[in-house]
């Protein structure tokens, strides 16, 4: 005869308690973190802007003068500012109310080659921040004037990428890769455009006015990076 307890059997009971017992004494299920979800490529045009260091802002807008967003680009903390300053080149060429990006840092000028022609500059390819051998150019403000010594140049085309864009590209800071653009009737492919890595961006290609002209970029389809691989050929 089966014990009964309540409604219950004796074996019913052994049931449940082996089942609780069973969870109970189970090891715990540990999930996985799951990957960071990766930025998309990105790809932009950097029109004609100056940097610009606070004494420079100061002299060119006035004592105590700080630099105010009116946008806020795709990298965290960048920003197209209120101020524009006017550039002016040999012969008193000049463009007028070029865009001041944000925040503060040494001061320098960004141009297209057609705006190197038109402010009669021989400008050359630099990444940013390498002033040497460049020249400079006028800087006039509402409120005062600077003259750049150096630091006018024509930005080398560029991707932004963080360690873990580098390592599934695999590529390092420094090194050059190709960007195929595919766009209505121009589909072409940029080389040279070389990896800038920091670990607080997000992953970023940075082209000027012409080359983005030249792509049609506003129409493009699709985007791609593209590790070049060294020729297996010998040269004879």
């Amino acid at each position: 005869m089966t014990a009964m307890v309540g409604n219950y059997s004796r074996s019913d009971i052994e049931r449940v308690v082996r089942s609780v017992l069973e969870k109970q004494l189970a090891p715990a299920k540990v999930e996985a973190p799951a990957a960071p979800a990766r930025n998309p490529l990105v790809v932009n045009i950097s029109a004609r802007h100056v940097h610009l260091s606070q004494e420079h802002v100061e002299i060119l807008f006035g004592k105590g003068a700080q630099l105010e967003p009116m946008k806020w680009l795709y990298q965290d903390g960048f920003f197209a500012a209120k101020q524009t300053v006017m550039v002016v080149g040999p012969r008193k060429r000049m463009l007028p109310e070029v865009r001041v990006l944000g925040p503060c840092r040494p001061s320098q000028v960004e141009l297209a080659f057609t705006d190197s022609i038109s402010l009669g500059i021989d400008t050359p390819i630099r990444i940013s921040g390498d002033h040497h051998d460049t020249p400079g150019c006028v800087l006039v403000g509402p409120e005062g004037v600077v003259e750049l010594k150096s630091g006018v140049i024509r930005a080398m085309r560029h991707v932004h990428m963080s360690p873990a864009d580098m390592e599934y590209y695999g590529v390092k800071n420094g090194d050059l890769m190709h960007l195929r653009i595919e766009s209505a009737g121009c589909t072409t492919t940029l080389e040279d455009v070389a990896v800038r890595g920091d670990a607080k961006v997000k992953l970023e290609v940075h082209l000027d006015t012409d080359e983005g002209n030249a792509i049609n970029l506003p129409a493009a389809t699709s985007v791609e990076l593209i590790k070049p691989h060294a020729c297996a050929c010998q040269s004879h």
